[in-house]
């Protein structure tokens, strides 16, 4: 029997897999990941990518230690999204104003317009991921999420 079939075949026991919060956090993270690429597609953007903009947008001037701390991410890891995203010509460095050993960040316009449509598509990939969830579910789903990580509201 192929390793394809062996792992897809019935009755296929989990064991406690199925009532473990984490497993059923990966699990939905898995699908919400595979139709977040469909959704972006040709786009070229990953979730982690979509959050860093948004949050860029939000707080225009921010600087990459507060980004830093704001997506929960390393110095060094920031400082190679926005090299990425500074090729894409999608976010500039500008100094900061009142530290200019601080880079501020900012949203280009090509990033600006690329943001807009990557709205456009996560609100409709949002609908889809939700669409079984009544709007309270809903509002209970992220109200318990949170409660997982109270320290990022």
């Amino acid at each position: 029997m192929t390793q394809k079939k062996t792992s897809a075949r019935k009755g296929l026991d989990f064991g406690i897999l199925p009532k473990l919060a984490g497993y059923q956090l990966r699990m939905a993270q898995i699908a919400i990941f595979r139709d977040f690429a469909e959704s972006i597609g040709e786009l070229d953007v990953t979730p982690g990518l979509f959050g860093v903009l948004v949050i860029i947008e939000a707080n225009p001037g921010l600087k990459q230690s507060e980004l830093a701390r704001a997506a929960h991410l390393d110095r060094s890891t920031v400082v190679s999204i926005i090299d990425n995203l500074e090729r894409r010509n999608l976010v500039e460095r500008r100094p900061a104003q009142n530290d200019r050993r601080s880079n501020a960040l900012f949203l280009t316009a090509p990033g600006t317009t690329l943001l807009k449509t990557l709205k456009q598509r996560v609100t409709e990939h949002e609908k889809r991921l939700v669409k079984h969830l009544t709007d309270e579910e809903h509002a209970d789903l992220v109200e318990l999420l949170r409660k997982i990580f109270p320290e990022h509201r």
